[in-house]
This record gives C-alpha cells, structure tokens and sequence, in this order.
C-alpha cells in the first residue's frame, strides 16, 4: 500500500520570530490604537428632544407588537393594535406634526444628521487608513514567505484563503504564507480584544461595520437622514392590519393532555 507523502519545506526558523511575530504584535497594537483612538474622535451624543424620543419609540413599539404578538391574548392585541393603527394614521406620534404630508429636510442641511455623518466618515477613516498602511508594509517587507504549517488537515478549499501571495499550485493546503496570516489576524483577534480592553471595544473591525450596517439597532438611529417618519408609521400600521394573530396559549390545555 502506497504511503502519502509528506511534504516539506526547509525553512529559515528566524522567519517565525521575524515574521509571524511581528505581524501578530502590530495588529494587537494596531486594534489597541485604534479604540482609544476612536474613543477620543467620538463625539458627545446629544440629548434627544422629548417628542424626539416618543416618535422614535412609538415606531419600535409597532414593531415590537408585531414581531411579539403570539405572546398575547386576541383581546389584548387587538387593543394595542387598534391604539397604535389609529395612532400611525392620526399623526399623533410625530414630533412635528405641522409638517405632516411636507417633504422631507435636506440631511445636508441638519445639523444631527450631518454630525451622523461625520461620525461615521471618522470610523471609517480609523478603519481604512490603519489596514491600509499595514498590508502596504507587508507586502513591501514580507510577501511571498511561507510561514508556519498548520497542525491539522484541510480541504482544498481553504488554499485561497491560506495561501495569499503565494502562486504555487502543488504546495500542501495547511502552509500559511504572511499575508494569510495578517488576514487571519484581521478576522480572529476578538477574543484578545475583548480580555484586554472588555467587551464594548472599538478594536473590531467586524463589529464595527456589523453596527454601520445596522444604526437602526441602537434606537438614536431609527429614523435616517431624508426618511420621512410619516411613511414609516403608515407602513407599520398597514403591517398590523394585515397581520394574522395566532395566540400561543391556544389549545394549551389539549396539547398537555395529548403529551400524557
């Protein structure tokens, strides 16, 4: 029976102290950087405005009933339901309520909104121009060097993503060149972030752009710049009104008796 081969690579052993190491302490202290950094550009969020914050919360309060409506009774739904629909088209909710049916402000023209914005040019700007200045260094000192050899097989799938900057097709698929190191690096230093710095950290380039693509989820960020809160409370109500309300205590007394 033919064994496998083995292959291997002779390799200078300083590549894994003047490479691997290198590479590893820069991004730990790059993502170190980068949240004190981004903790000293961010500004103060500024107080919301009563009918700010009740035109806000109405609209999650909309959403809430709906995505949490099994949870109550036919009774009980249908109240809340009928309160907030009449609500929505009624315009109660709306912190202007003068300018109802009038276009919608120029963001460009709203302080808030133009503070948004540069708040999120100023994360962007903390994530690119780090990254960017990195893989310039490491392509101009460390391209081409294949590093360490993973412990554990892997599929060949895995040989793109293992082995950036190294064009060789015959070359076993558990060798990590340094470029795949870095981005093993971008993508896998939560954990390390999280025990130095604690769970809400700025360090995570993931996290990061989970919460630009997601401003809604904080609350403040409900309502984007050129959206016109009057539509949206109108979709709400048209989303309650179609909804089908099922209880989930329905028949609860038959269920239990059939599991026994």
């Amino acid at each position: 029976m033919a064994e496998d081969m083995i292959q291997t690579i002779h390799r200078d052993p300083a590549l894994f102290y003047w490479i691997l190491f290198p590479i590893t302490i820069v991004m730990v202290l790059t993502g170190v950087l980068r949240h004190y950094a981004t903790t000293l550009l961010a500004t103060t969020p500024k107080k919301l405005l009563l009918p700010t914050i009740r035109e806000q919360r109405s609209l999650l309060r909309g959403i809430n009933l709906r995505t949490n409506a099994p949870q109550l009774s036919g009774p009980s739904f249908n109240a809340r339901k009928n309160y907030l629909v009449q609500g929505y088209k009624d315009g109660i909710f709306l912190k202007d309520p003068e300018n109802r049916g009038k276009a919608p402000a120029n963001p460009m023209t709203d302080p808030a909104a133009m503070e948004g914005m540069m708040g999120m040019m100023k994360g962007n700007m903390m994530m690119m121009i780090p990254q960017t200045v990195i893989m310039g260094w490491i392509n101009a000192f460390f391209a081409g060097f294949v590093i360490m050899k993973l412990p554990f097989p892997l599929t060949i799938r895995f040989k793109s993503m293992l082995q950036s900057g190294v064009a060789t097709r015959d070359l076993d698929v558990r060798w990590v060149s340094s470029l795949s190191w870095y981005f093993l690096n971008l993508f896998g230093l939560q954990s390390v972030f999280i025990f130095i710095l604690g769970n809400d950290n700025a360090a995570n380039q993931m996290a990061q752009q989970m919460s630009q693509m997601n401003p809604g989820a904080a609350g403040a960020g409900m309502f984007q710049p050129g959206q016109d809160p009057d539509k949206l409370f109108l979709s709400e109500a048209e989303n309650l009104e179609v909804l089908e309300h099922w209880y989930v205590l329905d028949g609860v007394e038959d269920r239990l008796l059939a599991t026994i």
